[in-house]
């Protein structure tokens, strides 16, 4: 049983993704329908989190927007998701950033890898 579903699940994958890590800046083009049109948004923010393994695989985003702040989580394998372009590379030493959920300002950026 667990070898049809590995192929189910190896058959959605995507064959080139953006390699990102968790503290990059990122472009997340997500694609939105809205009745029989669909465009793309961007959605640029700093990677929270990434969890899970093979097409399960999500990552979380979290920007500001007007004083508040706003997080989404996507799939890495999903068709909902045109590209994820990396802005910038951060430099962090753990795998979870929810301490930046408290914070405000400058005291929420971080640093750049160099």
């Amino acid at each position: 049983m667990s070898d049809i579903i590995r192929e189910i699940e190896a058959a959605q994958l995507k064959e080139n993704v953006e390699q990102f890590e968790v503290g990059d800046t990122v472009k997340v083009y997500g694609k939105i329908k809205e009745g029989n049109r669909e465009r793309i948004q961007v959605f640029e923010g700093v990677v929270l989190k990434r969890q899970g393994g093979s097409s399960r695989e999500t990552f979380t985003v979290r920007k500001t927007s007007n004083g508040i702040g706003v997080e989404k989580t996507w799939p890495v394998h999903s068709p909902n998701v045109e590209k994820i372009e990396v802005v910038r590379r951060g430099k962090v030493r753990r795998a979870k950033l929810n301490y930046l959920r408290n914070r405000v300002g400058k005291r929420a950026k971080v640093k750049e890898a160099k």
